[in-house]
């Protein structure tokens, strides 16, 4: 999809109070046009045409085309002899060229999420409001407004024009900067992180520093479990619990600050699996202290299980799986479970496998350590972390053959 985004005149801009330097003050760490550019583009825009009034800042201007955000989408800039007036058909006529049948308006300071953008569709009823963005046929740009669009069609956000609804579209984008696919568990968790991760954005810490951090405090938690009392246990039990927090920190900072990699994502499976492995041998060596051999035997069945999890969990995700997106094996896997419904041990694993999940496995462990039910825990584990990499195996067996077809088959129909 194409998109067009126009500043306004300079004279506007110099009554917000960063005068034009509103167009790259900086939103949840992000300048704000840069922003605005980059979501549309995580919104599957390709290609923006961006208009800027002839007496721009050359400054501003240096600033913005050196950005490393617009390295992923084509953007064309414009200049006008004074400003843009979308209200105006003679302006779009002399445009009309450069425009598809369809696109997307870009309001220049409108925030929100790509989720948003990509939620829109077209219409041919030109617009009596151009404040918030809005997919458009050509068609419609050369015809007087008769109705106004429903407010349905506008994408949600925050429009920014003081540092009031700066600080609004912040909270804004960190109340959605988790992912459709949230549970309970994770929406609870993202919500207790929202304070910390707005006030992360203001700093130069980034993603991948916040995943170390929390590996970091799931150590001491290790630590803290070893020792085997019961108030250690809580206590190990507590830092384990912010360490989850930490994991979805470290989520939530990269798609606001636009900063998702793949290495980020392989990072973090490898830091959380480290911690289920330095965490798991905290709680077997101090079961071990109070309850003797046993603990140790389930303990070590526990930390095999999750070894070999990790294995084959890593074999899927590979074969599963683009080399650029590993971000995609959960949500695939899902897809999967649900096509396979009809399966009886698809739909038990698909109603069970969430509890693997390190966002939810951190509340059963303090609930578990709470109660002084560590030992009924380490039990549980040991027989459900054996069962993750068997059934990981079958289902591997199972959907990889038809995952390869309808590769293969999408394929040919693009070839087609």
């Amino acid at each position: 999809m194409r998109a067009v985004l126009a500043i306004p005149a300079v004279e506007t801009l110099q009554k917000y109070p960063a005068g034009d330097e509103v167009l790259m003050d900086k939103v949840a760490g992000v300048p704000l046009v840069l922003r605005v550019i980059a979501t549309a583009a995580r919104a599957c825009v390709d290609w923006v045409l961006v208009i800027w009034p002839g007496e721009m800042n050359t400054a501003i201007l240096e600033s913005y085309a050196k950005s490393s955000l617009l390295k992923n989408i084509h953007v064309e800039n414009l200049l006008w002899p004074n400003a843009f007036d979308p209200r105006n058909p003679t302006h779009w006529a002399a445009i009309e060229g450069r425009l598809p049948d369809g696109f997307l308006w870009l309001p220049w300071n409108w925030v929100t999420h790509r989720r948003s953008l990509a939620k829109l569709s077209g219409t041919p009823i030109r617009p009596r409001t151009w404040e918030f963005p809005v997919v458009l046929e050509k068609r419609a740009l050369f015809y007087h407004p008769g109705f106004h669009i429903s407010p349905s069609l506008h994408a949600d956000g925050v429009q920014v024009n003081s540092r009031i609804t700066l600080r609004t579209a912040e909270r804004f984008l960190v109340a959605n900067s988790g992912k459709p696919s949230d549970g309970i568990y994770s929406r609870f968790n993202r919500r207790l992180c929202r304070p910390l991760v707005r006030l992360l954005t203001h700093t130069r810490l980034t993603p991948n520093v916040i995943t170390l951090a929390g590996l970091l405090v799931a150590i001491f938690g290790a630590l803290l479990f070893a020792r085997g009392s019961y108030s250690d246990d809580v206590g190990g039990a507590l830092l384990f619990f912010v360490s989850g927090l930490f994991d979805e920190m470290d989520g939530m900072l990269a798609r606001i600050t636009f900063r998702e990699s793949a290495f980020g994502t392989w990072f973090e499976g490898f830091v959380d699996n480290v911690t289920y492995l330095a965490v798991f041998t905290g709680i077997t060596v101090g079961l071990h202290r109070q309850y003797g051999s046993w603990a140790l035997k389930y303990g070590i069945a526990l930390i095999m299980g999750c070894l070999l999890s990790v294995i084959v969990i890593s074999v899927q995700r590979r074969l599963w799986t683009a080399p650029d997106r590993p971000h995609e094996y959960a949500g695939k896997m899902n897809q999967l479970l649900e096509a396979d419904s009809s399966s009886a041990l698809s739909s038990i694993v698909r109603q069970i496998h969430i509890f693997i999940k390190k966002g939810v496995l951190v509340h059963y462990v303090l609930i578990f350590t709470l109660v002084g039910g560590l030992p009924l825990f380490l039990w549980l584990a040991a027989l459900g972390s054996n069962l993750t990499w068997i059934l990981a195996l079958v289902f591997t067996h199972r959907f990889f053959p038809r995952v390869r077809f309808e590769e293969k088959r999408e394929d040919v129909q693009t070839a087609a």
